[in-house]
């Protein structure tokens, strides 16, 4: 490492060259967090739009798919992007990742749905969605570098805690536009074409974002860099090596891994929980994040301003220990406060699924291609569309499985070989069968919006969304101020993408993935659970404080 300690007293108030450079930065990247997050928030639309050639379980698991599509490849630009930008420089790099990102989602906006030219509308959209990665692999590493390196000694976590804002405000502004088409347009006009209007108007704010960045000049610390002779020639190549490369494996598994689950947990995976899991109205699920990121918000400056003065590492393991901790107990007392009825009748009337296990299957079907068809496949699908939590005894081999829901019990039946009106005389039967034995257990088709405990509701949202700004925003000072000025870009990219594009993007598919396979709508937890508590074993053991290094070495 070519830092050194400088431990600098922190400087006077904001200049007006640095909120410029703040502002031109940040607001350029909420503009492309909101392109890439829309996909996101819209994701049980999208579903219906592109993937209804498939189960409706499969269906979702492809569309979360599609959605980690985008986070899988940002490695991936964050090496190309990168690399770049330790190149030619910071500015007009991420001027580039801010048209692949707007083009690419004015496409999807445009793209025909599956109904109107089959199985290219799902693979056109996946395309989109990893130009879209590719773009924002480049985009968090340039913005982040370009703030850091205008900051006095003393403000780093300050200055780069407004660029951490972006990528909730982001989120935000797509809820608020959704929210704002679906009121106008009502509710049936949205979902059927109403949804694009969202993802046409991101070409404005493309013009917008383009416009602002090029009023901004070079990063000061790349031009004297440049000016000395001292930048790297292959910027990819030099981050791999030796001890660099350590640090970045370090950084990957002791910061931004855990960083990433707590972010997208609770952010996106309370999201998708409340519509999915609990069956909450879409609106009203957009109005409770909403408001938890509102209030949320203002303590991503907190804790950057804070880890100015007492550090930055600090504060990250505290947040994943406390997420870890806690994560089980909140969303349990998010099922209470925003749909009691389904607590209520899971302990008065729990679903069992009694089946023969050799029959019961890992119901993940990436490729479309595997059908489901045992009876005990049957039931386990019918009650994850339902939302209800269930658990699976044995029976003996060879028995049809059957669903008990308090003292009802409700037989399955075996749908291999099965087609056409007797299919769907079976489907009928079971379906009917089972939805009257749930009504009657109180099993609610949808959250009861009059039972929602609102402000319960928000407040454990907000304590998911205050767990995101405190891992989140200190990471971009300490990724910074980890690596030397030659290859900055390049290799605090890596480490970040690869921790937020894998391990944060595939959080929704593997949870949802291990709830349709157990029937414990928590059991996804433990994901981000066992991501977080890495994190903080390797990041308090292997990794070092760094809020008084020295970063224009």
């Amino acid at each position: 490492m070519s830092s050194t300690t400088a431990n600098a007293a922190p400087t006077g108030p904001l200049t007006k060259g640095h909120k410029k450079v703040i502002f031109a930065s940040s607001l350029g990247t909420v503009f492309e967090w909101y392109d890439f997050y829309l996909y996101g928030s819209l994701a049980i639309i999208i579903s219906r739009q592109f993937f209804s050639g498939v189960n409706e379980t499969t269906g979702m698991i492809f569309t979360l798919l599609a959605f980690a599509a985008g986070f899988f490849v940002r490695p991936f630009g964050a090496a190309f992007f990168g690399s770049l930008g330790d190149r030619i420089g910071r500015k007009y790099t991420f001027l580039v990742t801010i048209l692949i990102m707007g083009i690419s989602t004015f496409l999807v906006g445009v793209l025909p749905s599956y109904a109107s030219i089959g199985v290219a509308a799902p693979v056109i959209l996946i395309v989109l969605r990893l130009a879209q990665g590719l773009a924002m692999g480049g985009e968090y590493g340039g913005a982040a570098t370009y703030v850091a390196e205008h900051a006095p000694p003393g403000k780093r976590g300050l200055y780069t805690s407004f660029i951490q804002t972006t990528a909730t405000l982001g989120l935000f502004l797509s809820l608020a536009v959704i929210l704002g088409c679906r009121w106008i347009l009502g509710v049936e006009a949205f979902e059927s074409w109403g949804w694009r209007i969202p993802f046409l108007g991101s070409i404005v704010l493309l013009g917008i974002s383009v416009w602002i960045r090029l009023q901004l000049s070079e990063s000061p610390l790349f031009q004297e860099m440049k000016a000395q002779g001292k930048g790297s020639k292959m910027p990819f190549r030099d981050s791999l090596k030796g001890g660099n490369l350590k640090l970045m494996l370090l950084v990957l598994f002791g910061a931004t891994a855990g960083q990433a689950v707590v972010w997208y947990a609770g952010q996106f995976y309370a999201l998708f929980y409340l519509q999915s899991m609990l069956k909450v109205d879409l609106t009203v699920s957009y109005l409770l994040i909403a408001a938890a990121l509102l209030l949320a918000t203002p303590f991503f400056l907190f804790f950057g301003w804070l880890s100015d003065r007492i550090g930055r590492k600090k504060i990250i393991m505290a947040g994943c220990l406390i997420a870890a901790i806690t994560y089980i107990p909140i969303f349990k007392g998010i099922t209470h406060y925003a749909n009691p009825a389904i607590e209520e009748a899971s302990t008065n009337s729990p679903a069992v699924v009694v089946a023969d296990p050799k029959t019961c299957s890992f119901q993940f079907d990436p490729v479309g291609i595997r059908k489901f068809t045992s009876s005990c496949d049957v039931a386990t699908a019918a009650l994850t569309r339902a939302g209800v939590p269930y658990s699976v005894d044995p029976a003996p081999v060879g028995s049809l499985a059957q669903v008990h829901v308090g003292q009802t019990v409700v037989t399955s039946y075996e749908a291999e070989g099965l087609a056409g009106d007797a299919l769907k005389a079976q489907q009928g039967e079971f379906g009917g069968a089972l939805k009257a034995a749930l009504t009657q257990a109180g099993y609610p088709e949808k959250a009861a919006t009059e039972r929602i405990n609102v402000p319960m509701t928000i407040l454990l949202l907000w304590i998911l969304v205050l767990y995101v700004t405190m891992v989140y925003g200190p990471i971009a000072a300490y990724l910074v101020e980890l690596f030397p000025t030659r290859i900055r870009y390049t290799s605090m990219s890596l480490p970040y993408h690869i921790g937020n594009g894998w391990f944060g993007g595939f959080l929704p598919a593997i949870s949802f993935a291990l709830v349709a396979g157990t029937g414990n709508i928590y059991y996804g937890l433990w994901y981000p659970i066992g991501i977080a508590i890495m994190t903080l074993v390797i990041g308090t053991f292997f990794l070092r404080e760094t809020r008084n290094v020295d970063i224009t070495k």
